[in-house]
């Protein structure tokens, strides 16, 4: 079974496979038996296959052979995968790492039984801070939990859907998608808001989740990183292994200082990273303060060619190799302007819930550049949360066609 086209051929249905079985969509609170599941439904569509395959390739190789290389290869790649889930619990368990800070907000059956599940199931890696079980001040409870949050980097919220008001369920997910945390919230007895929602199963306890993200499921976070691979590659071997000593001589004969540029931004999960280009401006002590205007006295000559046809953001496909960022996501910002519009833009924490991207949804639909007016910026987070709640790999290739016929023509905003 060495043949290469039957490895080719395996691979691609094995992703398809993995997409429809949720095979790579084991988490910390999943059962040993959900994954045996998987594993037993994806080995009997892989051994159809095989089967397939082999009747049409090969006359002599006998069922009993495609028998046992089916068999081996379900043992090996279920003792891996039950491997890493074991020793991933192990490692929660006795090291105490790989794990979540929550708070529970609330009261009830429902809460007594989470605070129960968080407290007896260490090896799952949730680690209960604080439970505010609202039974004094309510509004002042709920503050305190707010502040609490972020003053203690706690990674998920669950709050009990029995003792908040409309208002203040909408305040708490305001809260969290403008803070970048989890909330997630336990039903009421009848079960009202379970519809249309996801819910996940804490061994019996009800949890729903608000927010849906595709590239959360690890088959789709593994497809875009083989896809942002392979497109970054072939990128920096065919264009940028010729295209940079000449950049870098046309720079360097106009302007003294270094070639690429780099700079502070933010990435997933809100964390710093530094971003590449071209240097398309004079060296000037305000770069990592001021966005570039229309007209701006610090681009030179090269630098408004190599921006008007968005060739300064080529480097960035290092920042994709890197893991930094990936071909297509929310546009990363600087530092200072994170910070800014963190404060006063709803919802825009909420684009560090994935990676940045070299290009994006908002940037294909004129949102690109400098931001202008304060509608600039809101539909801009509108587009990138579209994204993220929508993410298709076939999204990608339109917004990678689009910008690559807009880069041909030029954009007004490219400056």
């Amino acid at each position: 079974m060495s043949n290469f086209g039957y490895h080719s051929i395996l691979s691609l249905f094995w992703l398809i496979i993995s997409y429809y079985s949720g095979y790579y969509e084991v988490y910390r609170f999943s059962k040993g038996i959900e994954i045996f599941g998987k594993l037993l439904k994806q080995f009997f569509f892989i051994g159809l296959i095989t089967f397939a395959y082999v009747g049409y390739k090969y006359k002599y190789v006998t069922t009993d052979e495609v028998v046992k290389y089916i068999f081996w290869s379900f043992l090996l790649v279920g003792l891996l995968k039950f491997s890493i889930f074991i020793l991933l619990k192990k490692y929660r368990l006795l090291y105490g790492g790989n794990h979540r800070n929550v708070i529970i907000v609330g009261n009830g059956k429902s809460v007594d039984e989470l605070i129960e599940f968080f407290t007896t199931n260490s090896d799952y890696g949730y680690n209960l801070v604080r439970v505010f079980d609202l039974k004094g001040n309510k509004r002042q409870e709920l503050i305190e939990s707010k502040e609490y949050v972020v003053a203690n980097k706690i990674d998920e919220i669950y709050a009990s859907i029995n003792v908040l008001s409309n208002n203040e369920i909408n305040g708490l997910i305001n809260f969290a998608d403008n803070n970048l945390k989890t909330v997630k919230f336990l039903p009421d007895n009848k079960n009202t808001l379970l519809r249309n929602l996801a819910v996940e199963y804490y061994e019996y306890i009800p949890i729903i989740s608000l927010r849906t993200i595709p590239l959360d499921k690890e088959v789709n976070k593994r497809l875009k990183r083989f896809f942002d691979i392979v497109f970054s590659l072939t990128i920096i071997v065919f264009l940028l292994s010729w295209l940079t000593p000449i950049l870098a001589l046309v720079i360097r004969l106009e302007s003294k200082g270094p070639t690429f540029f780099k700079q502070k931004r933010n990435g997933l999960n809100y964390e710093e990273f530094y971003c590449y280009k071209f240097r398309s401006m004079f060296l000037n002590p305000i770069a990592d303060l001021e966005q570039v205007q229309k007209n701006d006295p610090r681009i030179t000559r090269i630098g408004k060619f190599i921006r008007k046809t968005s060739i300064d953001e080529l480097p960035q496909f290092f920042n994709v190799l890197l893991g930094d960022m990936s071909v297509v996501g929310p546009r990363p910002h600087m530092v200072s302007h994170t910070e800014m519009y963190a404060k006063s833009v709803d919802k825009f924490m909420v684009r560090h819930f994935i990676k940045p991207g070299i290009t994006g949804l908002a940037q294909i639909n004129g949102f690109r550049g400098e931001v202008e007016t304060e509608k600039d910026i809101i539909n801009r987070v509108k587009y990138d949360i579209f994204y993220l709640e929508n993410w298709s790999l076939l999204l990608d290739f339109k917004i990678i066609f689009v910008t690559i016929i807009n880069a041909i023509k030029g954009e007004k905003k490219a400056y």
